[in-house]
């Protein structure tokens, strides 16, 4: 059921939080006072302390253009160079071999007895409104690339944070917040820009590529034209990004998201969704997306500590 699953993530949200709020190894964020010192060996300590502002009201909104503006920007700057050269040469490299990538994936799958397919359970329907829930593996892994998952999740960083008035929780669920518009910005201007079919509507190995296809086109047989780059990983990666950001100290959050990231990439190339090649740009959005939010208001303020 869609709600238990929306209700599910606030949970997880809050627990997250709460989590925060209990380690009582790390150094308060409103604090100016470092204390920990290393009394044994004596030696001289380098933290990272997170420094965060006060959130402002529909931020989330309000700095959209600004995302997609310093985004636009971001290839430009020569620093940006080498990422660029591999980007390109990355996706290239994908494209040739995305029909056999596909294939062996899909081969891979059946000798292992995972389903090629998505299937969902239907338990309420009222018009065009359905409920339902993934009834096998491969779903469940495509469903955790869908905005509101980590929509409902900053839903429940939000509350944990309002319950608890702790303004990087509040923070994190509006760049959360933000990072889901910005991403579905991008994503599709690109995919209504390149028009590229899906592995599961192609008319030919790798994909048609129909650059600017109409609205009335896009709208009507969007499967032929919304493969690249991918919606999903785009906000996986923002998502990641920005959690991990904004909880420096959770050393674990990007494994996790990226091996998350990593299993709905290669359930959606088991169902023919998207093409290897539709990753390497959809990450490096989301990538450079997240760290441009988070840029704003997060700074990370170094402090030598001398032992005692």
């Amino acid at each position: 059921m869609f709600l238990k699953r929306f209700l599910y993530c606030i949970f997880f949200g809050a627990l997250l939080n709460y989590v925060n709020a209990q380690d009582t190894t790390r150094i308060p964020l409103n604090s100016s006072r470092l204390t920990y010192a290393d009394s044994l060996n004596k030696q001289s300590l380098i933290l990272s302390e997170p420094a965060i502002e006060q959130p402002k009201q529909f931020d989330f909104i309000t700095k959209v253009p600004d995302d997609l503006w310093k985004l636009i920007k971001s290839p430009f700057h020569k620093k940006s160079i080498p990422a660029l050269i591999a980007l390109a040469g990355s996706t290239a490299l994908m494209i040739h071999y995305d029909q056999s990538i596909t294939d062996h994936t899909k081969r891979f799958s059946v000798r292992n007895n995972i389903d090629t397919n998505t299937s969902y359970k239907i338990l309420f329907r009222a018009g065009a409104f359905r409920m339902r829930i993934p009834t096998n593996l491969t779903s469940g892994l495509y469903n955790m690339g869908e905005g509101w998952v980590g929509l409902a999740i900053g839903g429940g960083i939000w509350l944990s944070g309002r319950i608890n008035n702790n303004d990087r929780a509040k923070q994190t669920a509006k760049d959360l917040l933000e990072g889901f518009i910005s991403t579905a910005v991008s994503s599709q201007f690109l995919k209504r820009t390149t028009g590229r079919e899906s592995p599961f509507a192609a008319t030919r190995p790798g994909g048609k590529w129909t650059p600017f296809p109409s609205i009335k086109e896009y709208q009507k047989n969007t499967p032929g034209f919304d493969a690249f780059p991918s919606g999903h990983l785009t906000t996986m990666m923002a998502y990641t990004t920005i959690i991990a950001d904004n909880y420096p100290e959770k050393k674990w959050i990007r494994p996790l998201g990226y091996a998350l990231i990593s299993l709905t990439g290669y359930a959606m190339i088991n169902t023919e969704v998207h093409w290897i090649s539709d990753y390497p740009l959809a990450l490096a959005i989301g990538y450079v997306q997240g760290k441009i939010i988070t840029a704003r208001h997060l700074k990370h303020k170094k402090k030598k500590i001398i032992g005692l």
